[in-house]
Parts: C-alpha cells; structure tokens; sequence
C-alpha cells in the first residue's frame, strides 16, 4: 500500500544522523518498528511528509531539515538558573535532567555550564538546530480502523476482556 496523508498506519525502522556525520543518533533497527498514525503529529513534521508517496517495503534516505524537525535553536529557551536550585546532582556539562513543567509535563534540560553559583541551561530539544539525515525502511502501511483514527492510538482501544472484538 501506498502511504497517504491522513489516517494511514505505517511503521518503518529507522536510523538517523545528524546530516554531514556519521554517528548515529537514534535509531529502532534490530528492535520493534516504530508505528504511527499519519496526519496526527506523532513524528516530526518533515519525516513525516516525505514518508506520504513511499510504499510498504521501500527503503529511502530523507534529509530534514532543522526547520521541519525539532526546530531551530531558541535562544529564550537557554537560563542561568541558582545552583541551589540542583541540591543534590553531581553536575556535569553536557549532562540531561529532567524536571516537570508549569503544567505538569516532563522538561529535558541540558546543563550547558556551571560555576559556585550559577547553572546555565538550555531547555531546546538535543536535536534543535540540526538537519538530521533518516534511513528509513517502510515495513507496514495500511489504513487505519475507525478506532485507530478516532482516538489516535495504533491498535485503538482494548478492552482486556475482549468484549470489544479485539480477542484480547
């Protein structure tokens, strides 16, 4: 099947780099396929768009560009925060906290330096900034259920009783 723009179930294995190198930052080669629902955002936006047209079991390199990825390096993103504030962590430059936001969400912060009294953070994705370079494999592509496009999960809603008509 060809995949589509809108409620299209595709699942691909992946690896991506930052464009221009070779280390691999991320990648699901070897483990469970990465499955979502086209048209819904759950992946970034220009990986997704260039996937629309591919066929189940095409392969493809696909450069994305910062802007259709995780965006461009916002510099109100970066704070001096006081260093009382990390009671407690062996900081380290570089290294990845996770806090929770106004709204209860889960923030990334990268410790980008420290000194007695200040920490300086940056709050942009790891990935902000860059052009990131996919090689992506379509394993699986089909429609959705009516399920699946109504709430957005692959696999849509079970039961656990099979009283849906998912045999459990």
């Amino acid at each position: 099947m060809t995949i589509t723009n809108e409620n299209c179930v595709v699942g691909i294995e992946y690896e991506v780099k930052e464009a221009g190198t070779t280390e691999v930052v991320d990648t699901n080669k070897g483990a469970e396929p990465l499955e979502f629902i086209i048209g819904k955002g759950q992946i970034i936006p220009g990986l997704e768009k260039a996937l629309v047209g591919m066929n189940e079991g095409e392969s493809g390199d696909i450069m994305v560009p910062a802007a259709e990825a995780y965006g461009e390096v916002n510099e109100e993103a970066k704070q001096t925060l006081p260093k009382e504030q990390f009671e407690g962590v062996d900081l380290k430059e570089g290294m990845t906290l996770y806090g929770q936001g106004e709204n209860g969400e889960t923030v990334q912060v990268t410790v980008t330096s420290f000194d007695d009294k200040d920490v300086n953070v940056d709050f942009n994705h790891p990935l902000a900034g860059k052009d990131l370079m996919f090689s992506v494999t379509v394993l699986s592509a089909r429609e959705a259920t009516e399920d699946e496009a109504a709430t957005g999960q692959v696999g849509g809603a079970h039961c656990d009783d099979g009283s849906c008509g998912c045999g459990s």
